[in-house]
């Protein structure tokens, strides 16, 4: 008798505990502490700026702090295949450029698979490109360009920010349609790239509009085309490369914000609101819109947005990566 009290009160126990446990779970969804946005390059660059700036706002829509982190190296891979080995938890969230969809292209070992070890949460925001030349540089519009590269190609060189880097990417794409094969000088970031330019060290560079549109307006140097489908309201008397003859011809530096494979669906639902919440707020637009980025419309802002997207940029850069031999590793 003593035995089966014995064992009827453990029993008891046991069921309330698994009952606290689970009203626990209940009372505390997700998110119940911190997370943390992982960036994949250093502190004050453009993708940590915009991380910086919608964490905030996530964070209050979310409930909890949303901490940057910078994990820098090997053209963010390092930090891609932290998050990738990641709990799938949600309080792990990765934001990346385009440099997700040129990484298996550009490393022959890569330690995380970009379209299989990562839940989706959308794309963010785009940064235009604009093709500059020196300010002395002969030709002084887009079409005499062509015909100059074609007659002077081993003397006309073309910066770019180092392997991997979306000036490299921009620059390699630019070459294979023109078919021609330039001098290429890699430098160590786009900054020390635009002063050598600026200073007429080298003769064209492929660069971002968020350093780049002040020297164009003040005629430190020219600007051949931009590379988007349309012409920037920052840059309206500047042509893009499409309508000069380059069909097709687009670069953008497009982010994305991913979790790690298996992060439960609700989960992943949750920190797309937030994105969107903080996409759609007036401050986080209006400092964006002053940096010339680009918040993308919100059908890419989806995690079925992020995911075509990554796959048609991996099919478009992987042949010109592979073409031009231009491995990081």
């Amino acid at each position: 008798m003593k035995l089966r009290k014995s064992l009827f009160a453990g029993l008891l126990t046991l069921a309330s505990t698994a009952f606290l446990a689970g009203t626990a779970l209940a009372a505390d969804p997700y998110p119940n502490k911190p997370i943390t946005l992982v960036v994949p390059f250093s502190a004050g660059g453009p993708t940590d700026a915009v991380a910086r700036l919608i964490a905030v706002p996530m964070g209050k829509e979310l409930g909890q702090t949303v901490i940057v982190e910078n994990t820098v190296g090997a053209g963010g891979t390092i930090a891609a295949t932290r998050v990738a080995r990641s709990a799938p938890d949600g309080y792990t969230i990765f934001i990346h450029h385009m440099g997700m969809a040129t990484a298996p292209a550009l490393y022959k070992k890569l330690n995380f698979d970009p379209m299989k070890d990562f839940e989706y949460i959308g794309q963010v925001v785009d940064v235009p490109m604009v093709l500059l030349g020196r300010k002395n540089f002969p030709p002084k519009d887009f079409k005499e360009l062509e015909v100059y590269i074609k007659a002077n190609k081993d003397k006309v060189t073309l910066a770019n920010a180092g392997p991997g880097a979306v000036s490299q990417l921009c620059g390699l794409l630019f070459m294979s349609r023109e078919g021609v094969e330039l001098t290429t000088v890699p430098y160590k970031g786009t900054g020390p790239a635009l002063t050598d330019l600026l200073g007429g060290q080298v003769d064209l560079l492929c660069d971002q509009t968020t350093q780049t549109v002040p020297y164009i307006k003040d005629g430190l140097v020219k600007a051949y085309g931009v590379t988007t489908p349309k012409r920037l309201p920052a840059l309206p008397n500047i042509p893009t490369l499409d309508e000069q003859g380059l069909k097709g011809f687009e670069v953008k530096v497009w982010h994305g914000m991913y979790v790690s494979k298996g992060t439960p669906p609700a989960v992943v639902a949750k920190i797309n609101k937030a994105l969107n919440v903080a996409l759609n707020d007036p401050e986080v637009k209006a400092r964006l819109a002053e940096s010339n980025i680009e918040i993308v419309p919100p059908a890419k802002r989806t995690p079925n947005g992020l995911k075509e997207h990554l796959e048609a940029e991996i099919n478009k850069w992987g042949p010109v990566i592979r073409k031009a031999g231009a491995y990081a590793d």
